[in-house]
């Protein structure tokens, strides 16, 4: 239930802070967030991360719809039942479904952050939970997860639940 809240929680912070910019600001205005720093810059994007695929709104809402289709049924299944598994995959499925909405209700992603100091393309609250979420996972997969599932086998070869009951 507590992921769910999470999920829900993701992608209201995400719509929310995507409804403040497309009704403070013009598309293609921008206006201070951290000054020198990030800038809030309103625009459409009509592809996926990086703007791959611009104008194929079509084949990546199927594809972002079947992926968080599938890290749902992950999630409800409990395949990776550690904590950082759980979570991470969570910011994932939050992200994914904030973008998700987007690009059904308006056939773009609303995108908002722009880096002032360097060349990096504009993202949006939705892109943070999906990076840091894919970040957290992959840390966890490499470093943890081989080590967590050895401890759950016995010395019998016998495999123990991952719930511990």
């Amino acid at each position: 239930m507590l992921y769910i809240l999470a999920i829900v929680l993701c992608v209201a912070a995400d719509q929310a802070v995507k409804l403040y910019v497309t009704s403070h600001l013009a598309l293609y205005e921008t206006a201070p967030l951290l000054p020198g720093i990030v800038e809030l810059f309103y625009i459409q994007n009509t592809g996926g991360g990086f703007s791959i695929l611009t104008n194929h709104t079509q084949l990546l809402t199927v594809l972002t719809a079947a992926l968080m289709a599938v890290i749902a049924f992950v999630l409800v299944k409990r395949t990776f039942p550690h904590p950082l598994a759980m979570w991470t995959l969570t910011l994932i499925l939050g992200g994914g479904l904030g973008n998700l909405a987007d690009r059904v209700r308006l056939g773009y992603v609303v995108d908002m952050f722009n880096f002032q100091f360097m060349d990096y393309p504009v993202f949006n609250v939705a892109d943070i939970l999906v990076v840091c979420g894919t970040i957290g996972f992959a840390a966890y997969y490499l470093l943890l997860h081989d080590k967590i599932t050895k401890k759950e086998t016995s010395g019998d070869g016998t495999d123990r639940p991952a719930s511990g009951a």
